[in-house]
């Protein structure tokens, strides 16, 4: 009598473990993650990238440390005078 209530509420246990299961896999199925794009699209999107980077390292080189904190060391004393 006792196994058998076991082996029944397994069996609950397990359908209802399935039916979760299932809705995951639909949600999943229907809100990928990911993005699959053709291959004009990926070239196009790299070519992107690499002249954002470009652009980013061009402009890392003028970048001048010590005139940024210069500028931000005053902007920061305006705020503390303007309070």
């Amino acid at each position: 009598m006792m196994a058998g209530a076991l082996i029944y509420g397994i069996v609950i246990i397990l359908i209802i473990l399935n039916i979760i299961l299932l809705m995951l896999y639909y949600s999943a199925k229907s809100n990928p993650y990911y993005v699959v794009y053709d291959e004009e699209t990926k070239s196009a999107l790299k070519r992107r990238v690499s002249t954002l980077k470009e652009d980013l390292e061009s402009e890392l080189v003028d970048f001048d440390v010590e005139e940024w904190e210069r500028t931000l060391e005053e902007s920061i004393d305006e705020e503390v005078r303007s309070l």
